[in-house]
């Protein structure tokens, strides 16, 4: 395939970053209300003044956006936006990455590997770039669910691996004396997806949500079965009367003991997962190293070489 044929499409993939970059500019908005201010009330005014105080993402690049989530929200079955919702939820976006923006980044993603795959097929037409123009197209829609994918299992594993500290935080607050929402506003002081999701459901009951229904939002927005687990304990334990700090205490441990199967678990598997690599990568080097010289002498004594 020509050179050319590549150069086009590399710059046809890099043209619309490099335009939102162009057009985003610097954000005027404080300078507009400074002088808003400074103003006071007029008479009149100047809209077009007023418009061209916008930057070139609020006039150009924000609408656009819109209109192209608008059609693709058309487009979409509405299981597909719910869908994409429950991921972004999962992965931790739903408030950076609202569900808008992932419908317009999907869709900008799919037309532009879908205009690269057709210049090669353009340059080149045969089967074989007709299907790596349909491949790159739907590459670039669903990428982006593919990576919330891997993001929400990542963070999924993480809320796995600090729920036991996380129960032995509250455990030692409810049993100093505090109550369990005090206990919760400790605990979303640290750093992390289950300190951050715990200050979440907080602020949820201290707005009026019920302590259940916040619990159900938490296991809504992490979707982990160890904290579906504590969860369903607590509120029975909670219902039935039974004391708060002998269930968490319990959970505690018991999570600490699930932790510390998977990790066993994880060092069983690991001499499986080595054997394909050392077989295929490092056993063929080490055979060409050890027996390579003899080889080399026999073939010479052999073959008088």
């Amino acid at each position: 395939m020509p050179i050319g044929i590549w150069l086009a499409a590399a710059a046809l993939a890099a043209a619309l970053p490099m335009a939102w970059w162009a057009l985003s500019g610097v954000k005027l908005e404080g300078r507009v209300a400074r002088a808003n201010l400074s103003q006071g009330v007029s008479v009149t005014s100047n809209l077009r003044h007023a418009t061209l105080q916008r930057s070139a993402s609020d006039r150009v690049v924000a609408p656009f956006m819109d209109a192209l989530v608008r059609r693709a929200r058309r487009l979409t079955p509405a299981g597909v936006i719910e869908s994409l919702e429950r991921r972004a939820f999962l992965a931790g976006l739903s408030e950076s990455w609202p569900t808008e923006r992932l419908l317009a980044t999907k869709v900008v993603l799919a037309l532009v590997l879908g205009g690269a795959g057709g210049l090669a097929f353009l340059a080149n037409p045969s089967v074989g770039t007709t299907l790596l123009a349909v491949a790159l197209f739907f590459g670039g829609y669903f990428g982006v669910d593919y990576l919330m994918d891997l993001r929400a299992r990542e963070r999924q594993s993480t809320i796995e691996r600090e729920l036991p500290d996380v129960l032995d935080q509250i455990t030692v607050c409810v049993e100093a004396g505090l109550g369990f929402e005090a206990a919760m506003a400790k605990v979303a002081e640290n750093d992390g997806p289950l300190p951050a999701e715990i200050g979440r459901t907080l602020q949820d009951i201290q707005i009026g949500i019920t302590r259940d229904r916040a619990l159900a939002g938490l296991l809504e927005r992490t979707d982990v079965t160890d904290l579906r687990t504590f969860v369903h304990a607590f509120v029975q334990a909670e219902r039935y009367g039974i004391p708060v700090a002998q269930v968490l205490r319990v959970q505690a441990d018991e999570m600490r003991e699930k932790r510390r199967v998977r990790a066993e678990e994880r060092a069983m598997k690991m001499p499986v997962k080595i054997v394909f690599p050392v077989v295929m990568c490092i056993l063929p080097a080490l055979f060409v190293v050890v027996a390579g010289p003899a080889a080399i002498r026999i073939s010479k004594i052999n073959f008088g070489g």
